[in-house]
């Protein structure tokens, strides 16, 4: 049960559109629902503003499209992570217009009219092999009412690629950054970055990369001020806390000058 929803509930109430015994109906899965093998936090999304997330890892598809389908029935989104295929026949089957983005590993369902957009979070990946941890980060930050940009295969084997892009960088109001192997890249944009850096290790890379832990251990070493760290792999948290940051106010103080290459101040 999301907040627009309660309140539109709550208005049928009040102008008679909805009777009591309805509205108590519609309430009584309130806060959880049990299944038996799992029980369903419908209140999280008016604490959160994001309905629970549905971890696919280790669950049946049959159970996974279930979930879905009670979700859907009190929120007007939900999203689906670590999903494979059979995962999104499964769910496709009783919710017809989930739309799975097999890159990322992502099923959402959005039903949403109308969806207001957030400028100012960054993907930033080293290498192409980053992109499925990069896009898991990147569509639950849309979902989350966020307009991301992107930017992919900057690492720093080839640090020019990534220099060519600094405005990106500085424009940004928070930056995930996903790397495996050695995860430098992490400091690198943590020294670039106007605002707070996300880094997320990948478990990309050879035998002494050690699954991610090699680049987990790097960028927790960072010597860059500014950089967060989440688990091996956790693209959604990453798109989950960038979200929130972003949704934070602005800050009230004025912004530094738009320096030209000269030295200049420029004008808009």
């Amino acid at each position: 049960m999301d907040q627009n929803r309660l309140v539109e509930l709550l208005k049928g109430v009040q102008d008679g559109r909805v009777s009591l015994a309805d509205a108590v109906e519609q309430l009584r899965d309130l806060p959880y629902e049990d299944l038996g093998y799992a029980r369903l936090d419908h209140h999280r999304a008016l604490r959160q503003g994001l309905p629970e997330v549905v971890f696919c890892q280790g669950k049946a598809p049959v159970q996974v499209a279930e979930i879905v389908a009670r979700l859907v029935g009190q929120n007007d989104r939900v999203l689906v992570t670590r999903a494979d295929p059979a995962h999104y026949a499964a769910v496709v089957a009783a919710t017809e217009d989930a739309v799975y983005h097999e890159c990322g590993r992502v099923i959402v369902v959005d039903r949403r009219a109308v969806r207001a957009q957030q400028p100012g979070i960054l993907v930033v990946t080293a290498g192409t092999t980053d992109i499925p941890v990069a896009e898991e980060a990147a569509l639950t930050a849309e979902l989350m009412d966020n307009a991301v940009d992107r930017l992919y295969d900057v690492g720093v084997a080839g640090i020019h690629r990534l220099l060519d892009n600094t405005r990106l960088l500085q424009t940004a109001r928070v930056v995930i950054v996903v790397a495996g192997m050695d995860g430098a890249l992490a400091s690198v944009v943590g020294g670039l970055a106007r605002g707070p850096v996300i880094a997320v290790p990948t478990s990309v890379g050879y035998g002494a990369s050690f699954g991610g832990l090699s680049a987990l251990l790097s960028m927790l070493n960072s010597c860059a001020p500014g950089v967060a760290v989440l688990n091996i792999d956790n693209g959604f948290g990453a798109g989950y806390l960038a979200a929130k940051i972003n949704r934070l106010p602005a800050a009230t103080s004025q912004e530094s000058p738009n320096i030209d290459m000269e030295g200049n101040l420029a004008r808009e």
